[in-house]
């Protein structure tokens, strides 16, 4: 009996199981995940199309300002420009050279080495707001004492003292040296120009102002010369044919010249007086002349019948009625010649000659 009731409670159990076997099948659980070190194998199987989930498109990025047509800044024209383009072509407008002239000098400066320092920046901006065709303004500064500085430097090189043509002896060979026109640099005036120029961004040409002086004698008024070798007892008579070219020797005279103790002076004189027939006149306060009096136009006039007055005091070239004295230091210091050579001498010079008397 015993064992038939555990038989019996045995399959009752079995078939209970059975029921929840079914009735689990039917309602599986969740499954539980397991964790397993063995590697696992994947079977391949079809792929499946994937699809995309629609985005919202991006914005485009912002274009950058540009500035308005016709607009320029400082006269320099940006207009379509960005910003960067706008800011590079103004500075390299700014870095062009100006142009000065003083005379027949042309010179060109860099604006960098004036001290001019431009703000390109602010005049940008501003443009960048500006309507169409607006020249827009750019502030420049300026260091002026830099401007000074340099003016100075200018006139330094071409500031020049006025000279008049003048002859000098080179191996006892007259010479003609050019005249020199005076000029001064008027300093306050070119800073103030190149000062504004920078300012106003301009690169026209910039005329340095200046003061000229002309001279009173140019080359081409020096013809003839005369040379006179005072210890040599000899006149020498040039022409400067052409100005610019040497001059050329015409003819020597043979003269007398000042005693010892009444020398006839040396140096660079002039023709200043120029008498036909003249008078004699003893000279003032000379000793040797005291008690004398005048000698009118005749053969015994110890001038002859030319007298060429030079522009050292009481000294001139005549002729001589005593051409026995020539060759010789016989004069109270005046250049005597023959009376025909005296004449012919009186022909050919003017009043300015220059006479150039040197002691060999």
């Amino acid at each position: 009996m015993r064992r038939l009731g555990l038989a019996v409670v045995l399959v009752t159990l079995c078939a209970g199981g059975g029921v929840a076997a079914h009735a689990l099948a039917d309602n599986p659980p969740p499954p539980q995940s397991t964790t397993s070190t063995e590697p696992t194998e994947s079977t391949p199987g079809p792929t499946e199309p994937t699809t995309t989930t629609p985005t919202e498109p991006r914005p485009k990025p912002r274009q950058a300002a540009r500035i308005a047509a016709g607009v320029s800044i400082a006269g320099i024209h940006v207009g379509g420009l960005a910003y960067g383009p706008a800011y590079s072509a103004v500075s390299v407008a700014f870095r062009s050279y100006l142009a000065l002239r003083l005379g027949d000098k042309a010179i060109g400066i860099s604006p960098w080495k004036l001290g001019a320092k431009p703000h390109i920046g602010p005049a940008v901006l501003r443009a960048l707001r500006a309507k169409p065709g607006t020249d827009v303004q750019m502030v420049v500064s300026v260091h002026r004492s830099i401007v000074e500085s340099y003016i100075e430097g200018i006139a330094k090189r071409f500031d020049r003292d006025v000279a008049d043509a003048h002859v000098v002896l080179r191996d006892l060979q007259p010479v003609v040296m050019p005249e020199v026109e005076g000029r001064k640099v008027d300093r306050k005036a070119a800073v103030v120009a190149i000062v504004q120029a920078l300012q106003r961004n301009e690169r026209g040409r910039i005329e340095i102002p200046a003061t000229i002086k002309k001279p009173t004698v140019k080359s081409d008024s020096i013809d003839p010369i005369i040379v006179i070798r005072r210890d040599s007892k000899a006149l020498y008579f040039y022409r400067q044919v052409k100005v610019g070219e040497p001059v050329q020797f015409v003819r020597s005279f043979p003269v007398a010249t000042g005693q010892p103790i009444y020398p006839t002076p040396t140096g660079d004189f002039s023709i200043i007086v120029m008498e036909r027939n003249p008078w004699w006149y003893p000279p003032p306060d000379s000793a040797w002349a005291k008690g004398e009096k005048p000698i009118p136009p005749g053969p015994g006039n110890p001038l002859g019948t030319r007298w060429m007055g030079l522009s050292a005091p009481n000294v001139g070239i005549h002729g001589t009625p005593d051409p026995a004295s020539l060759g010789y230091s016989a004069s109270h210091g005046c250049i005597r010649m023959y009376i025909p050579s005296a004449e012919w001498l009186f022909s050919h010079v003017r009043v300015g000659t220059p006479v150039l008397i040197r002691p060999v």
